[in-house]
């Protein structure tokens, strides 16, 4: 009979969970970067061009950032722009690519988030910390292959 239960059990609701979990982190996450003078928007565009491996041709990054960051075109260039006039980037001959000043600002707030999640996720099993990890890492994959943001753009 506890078989029969558990096996019509409807799955888990991870979305409040996540959800609860990203406000708490990105609350966190929002007083270091005041710490540090840094919008959220202009960390999220440092992570990105992060993600592109330092460097990509400005078409590529405006994209990515439209992509992932939700941002019409314009205001992808707008963000690229900012982070180039504040000198996180560069860009020379269509490429933009993180400065030093743009990697030591993420190696900045990394390490600062590093101090205070550190002691959070020291007390959780590590195997479960890499199950966690690799779950969401997995349903974002499959997210993102069954969205479409044609109509966002």
């Amino acid at each position: 009979m506890t078989t029969t239960q558990e096996s019509a059990r409807p799955a888990p609701l991870i979305g409040p969970a996540v959800g609860q979990a990203q406000a708490s982190l990105t609350r966190l996450l929002t007083g270091i970067l005041a710490e540090t003078g840094t919008s959220y928007q202009a960390w999220l565009g440092l992570q990105r061009l992060a993600a592109l491996g330092g460097r990509a041709t400005g078409e590529t990054y405006q994209r990515d950032l439209s992509d992932w960051l939700l941002l019409d075109r314009p205001a992808a260039a707008r963000l690229a722009d900012d982070l180039i006039a504040a000198g996180l980037a560069d860009s020379e001959d269509g490429e933009v690519r993180l400065t030093a000043r743009g990697r030591g600002l993420r190696e900045q707030v990394l390490a600062r988030s590093a101090q205070i999640t550190g002691p959070m996720l020291a007390a959780i099993d590590r195997a479960d910390l890499e199950t966690t990890v690799r779950t969401l890492d997995e349903i974002t994959r499959r997210a993102r292959g069954t969205t479409t943001t044609e109509g966002n753009r």
